[in-house]
């Protein structure tokens, strides 16, 4: 985990987004459209290794500028700015420690920012809650399982159908349960857990428990999906059906995906680009090829034991 000791409000999955289990992963939910880190331009990130990675025209629909979180003074976050295209697929890499978790919950609205800012469309949703970022399209999974272990598959999702419908829509939900149940078994069987719909969650392999938190969130149709780490834990002979699982969420819906995973074969095969943090900051954004190639980046990070 990259959380400091000293924990700041709603850290982790047991803070502000917890409760729930839709609660807990719909966290946050957004579409992202945007171009690459411009070099020249305070805190954005350069391009690396003499890329020509095209620019993106379309005006992004998030964008952090300056962001950054301190604890008591000790900066964990520090001015990161970037933009994200719609329907980009963006890896995060770095050391343990090295912020990129931090950096999610900022996105999601699980920390509260320091300083600077996160635009959604154009509108400053810096200070906005994690509920309400979710109901902008924020959609997010944490490193540790945060599911029901005596609930069954089908319920887990089924209650993220009801929360993503809001308080509101409750009555609705259950009037119209055909709908819903209907919504359900799409999702399950996007998801390869149609067969384990009347399994209870702590039977489920580790591998099956990832695929279950993805379905938790792709029912809600979220626009941006932030996957924290879905290969820990994961045994080798599950991991390339949940990296199959991912690419086709991204590809089939093309919404757009932020990840954090240490598994850099895993990485190479699905990202667009890749950022790389390094003590709180962003050190590089471009396409895996020029990060990969980057010195700076191999003395920073690939040549560190993970």
């Amino acid at each position: 985990m990259e959380q400091p000791s000293a924990s700041g409000p709603g850290a982790g999955p047991s803070g502000a987004a917890a409760g729930l289990p839709g609660e807990t992963v719909l966290s946050g939910q957004a579409g992202l459209r945007g171009q690459p880190g411009v070099s020249g331009q305070a805190g954005v990130p350069r391009p690396v290794g003499g890329s020509t990675a095209a620019v993106r025209t379309a005006e992004p629909v998030l964008r952090l500028t300056g962001l950054g979180w301190s604890v008591r003074g000790v900066p964990i976050v520090e001015d990161v700015s970037f933009t994200v295209g719609e329907g980009e697929f963006v890896a995060f890499i770095g050391p343990n420690g090295a912020g990129k978790t931090s950096l999610f919950n900022l996105i999601s609205g699980i920390y509260p920012a320091s300083h600077g800012t996160l635009e959604l469309d154009g509108a400053d949703i810096t200070d906005l809650p994690v509920h309400a970022r979710a109901r902008r399209g924020i959609g997010r999974t944490f490193q540790t399982s945060s599911l029901w272990g005596g609930m069954t598959v089908a319920e887990h999702v089924r209650l993220a159908a009801q929360g993503a419908a809001g308080p509101a829509a409750s009555y609705r939900f259950w009037r119209r349960a055909d709908r819903y149940s209907a919504q359900v078994a799409e999702t399950l069987e996007r998801t390869d857990l149609g067969h384990r719909a009347d399994t209870v969650a702590n039977a489920l392999s580790h591998g099956e428990k990832r695929k279950l938190e993805l379905a938790v969130l792709l029912v809600a149709e979220p626009r941006l999906i932030l996957l924290d780490e879905p290969m820990a834990g994961v045994s080798a002979e599950e991991v390339p059906a949940l990296t199959e699982l991912i690419r086709s969420v991204h590809r089939e819906s093309g919404r757009t995906v932020l990840m954090v995973e240490h598994h850099m074969d895993v990485l190479l095969g699905l990202a667009d680009r890749l950022a790389v943090m390094h003590h709180g900051t962003l050190l590089a954004l471009d396409t895996p090829a020029a990060v990969m190639a980057d010195p700076t980046v191999q003395q920073a990070y690939l040549g560190e034991a993970l």
